[in-house]
């Protein structure tokens, strides 16, 4: 009786002893809420893996992340005001989101500012434009940013061809509400139409609109295809985003623990640029085997030529910070 008392007993306590280091355990793991919304199979998706995987990494296991794609927190306006006060750790939003807390990072909205792909990439991963770019949120309060990302070009998709500029003159389209897509698709002679995002599919069925624009990506993952068939390969516009972080979460980190979410953020800016870019080509050729009109044959000259003087007026406008950024843009060979 006595020796199977003393088992039960070294049982209990290597079983209290097993609860005690689980639940130390837990409470040195923090995991953050990080939303975005685009499907998770967008180049959004990409950043938040390639952020968590590094996250893990550098943290040993002891910092990670719980994606909520596809608006489960909110569009990008709701999740901006949610990562400012807190309730949300991290979040990715587009510049042109981005620029109703610091209206001159809608610099990085201009069209054709960016000649191409590569282009693109190499910017995206310049120190110094990032630095910039930071440098516009300074005065935000509530949350900072930590990093550039890309889905690469906008484009539009319609149910007609978009071969030169003309082919929008007075046709409805849906564009992100901000003063640079205002302007931009004003002197294009095109009807700006301002809606949420979740709204673009059913706008484009009825009639509503006539067109949108977005990424390859983003027009295959939410299936407008259905209601758009045609996509016009404009490129006339990066669909460049920012990795957030609410000071709330910021400031509740060491030092350490800071450098751990940096390093994160890095590995963001460094990989998921050219990741997105191959994900873009890759949808464009699924789309096309599903029977997708893609046009290629765009003449762009005829919206750079408009878009120029337009880009030189809006950055003027938007201050010395953002002159600035389109200045180191132009100047990345």
């Amino acid at each position: 009786m006595m020796n199977k008392r003393k088992m039960m007993m070294t049982t209990v306590a290597a079983l209290l002893a097993q609860l005690a280091m689980s639940s130390t355990i837990q409470a040195q793991t923090r995991t953050f809420s990080f939303g975005y919304d685009q499907p998770k199979s967008t180049g959004y998706g990409l950043a938040g893996d390639i952020f968590d995987a590094k996250l893990k990494e550098v943290s040993g296991g002891k910092m990670s992340i719980n994606q909520f794609p596809a608006a489960q927190l909110g569009q990008e306006p709701v999740m901006l005001q949610k990562v400012r006060s807190g309730d949300i750790d991290f979040i990715i939003s587009s510049s042109a989101n981005a620029s109703t807390l610091a209206p001159a990072s809608g610099v990085m909205s201009l069209h054709y500012i960016f000649r191409d792909e590569a282009h693109l990439t190499k910017a995206i991963a310049s120190p110094e434009l990032a630095a910039a770019v930071k440098d516009i949120f300074s005065d935000v309060t509530g949350a900072r940013i930590l990093t550039i990302e890309t889905l690469g070009l906008r484009n539009i998709y319609s149910k007609f061809n978009v071969e030169k500029v003309g082919d929008i003159v007075g046709k409805k389209i849906r564009v992100q509400a901000t003063k640079t897509e205002d302007m931009h698709f004003s002197a294009y002679k095109a009807q700006v139409v301002h809606m949420p995002f979740g709204e673009v599919y059913t706008s484009l069925q009825t009639g509503v609109t006539d067109a949108a624009e977005n990424g390859v990506n983003v027009y295959f993952s939410n299936k407008h295809y259905e209601v758009a068939p045609v996509l016009s390969l404009t490129q006339h516009e990066a669909n460049n985003g920012f990795i957030w972080v609410s000071d709330k979460t910021w400031n509740s980190l060491n030092d350490q623990e800071k450098g751990w979410v940096t390093a994160a953020a890095k590995e963001v800016g460094d990989k998921q640029p050219a990741m997105s870019l191959k994900l873009e080509q890759e949808s464009a050729e699924k789309l096309k085997k599903m029977g997708v009109r893609v046009v290629e044959n765009v003449d762009k000259s005829s919206f750079m030529n408009i878009a120029k003087p337009v880009q030189d007026q809006i950055a003027a406008e938007l201050g010395p910070k953002a002159v600035k950024v389109l200045e180191i843009i132009r100047n990345i060979k």
